[in-house]
């Protein structure tokens, strides 16, 4: 299997299926990172509009249990937008989580991005939930499939009310999880690479790495603030942020 081949397999898939790894053991990052963006170039030829980027991954108790010290980053079309009120689409074993979104004003690129000068780039801060779906079976992968399979994406709402970064202390903006009316977590953007700003730094210095940058009017989903929760048939999951506003999806 090639890079095209592998991305057009990925796309593909509407069922499990076994990691690219299985067959192709000496997969690496750089490469799972090119099978990504032939995905892309595959997802744009029919007719996606790329909007941003997502950075998975991102808290350091996943990375712990990953073994990897760094989180990944992933590429954001208008696909994968889900507007307030659409129910989620049929998905493999989909999973929700809280995050803290960027949207950006100016162009932002690295290499030497500090957390300060990537928030002095972004225009306003969203709350919002994505929904992930792993390709793989039992969410079992290497870190280059993950990567591969553009972190494990599907959809992302965004919530309600956006602010100026200035107006927020974004260590400490909370969120709750609830799952059917019961709070089932709770965290603040601190777990986010101690500091969202971090993570949004990390991610102009790593594409600054390929030759490419943030561009201004994109979306950044900084990373899940807790664990993602499984989305079960008929359940409503809502996320209520501190000053971000609350979201609700249903299944």
């Amino acid at each position: 299997m090639n890079v095209r081949e592998a991305a057009a397999s990925l796309l593909a898939t509407v069922s499990e299926r076994a990691p690219l790894s299985a067959d192709w053991p000496d997969l690496d990052v750089d490469t799972a990172y090119a099978i990504q963006d032939e995905a892309l170039r595959q997802r744009r030829a029919r007719g996606e509009t790329l909007i941003g980027v997502k950075l998975g991954l991102t808290s350091r108790a996943k990375q712990q249990r990953m073994g990897i010290d760094s989180p990944l980053l992933a590429w954001l079309t208008d696909a994968m937008v889900l507007p307030a009120g659409v129910p989620v689409p049929s998905l493999i074993h989909p999973r929700a989580e809280p995050e803290l979104v960027f949207v950006l004003g100016r162009r932002l690129a690295g290499p030497g991005v500090t957390a300060a000068t990537a928030l002095a780039a972004v225009d306003r801060v969203y709350g919002g939930i994505e929904v992930i779906d792993s390709r793989y079976a039992d969410y079992r992968f290497t870190l280059p499939d993950a990567v591969a399979d553009n972190g494990s994406s599907a959809y992302f709402s965004l919530g309600p009310v956006g602010l100026p970064p200035a107006s927020l202390d974004l260590s400490l903006e909370a969120a709750l999880l609830e799952v059917d009316g019961q709070i089932v977590d709770t965290a603040t953007g601190a777990a986010v690479q101690g500091h969202p700003a971090e993570a949004l730094a990390l991610a102009a210095n790593a594409l600054g790495a390929r030759g490419l940058a943030l561009e201004p009017g994109w979306l950044v989903l900084t990373g899940g603030m807790t664990d993602a929760i499984p989305l079960r048939p008929g359940s409503r999951v809502a996320t209520h942020f501190s000053h971000l506003g609350s979201l609700t999806l249903a299944t």
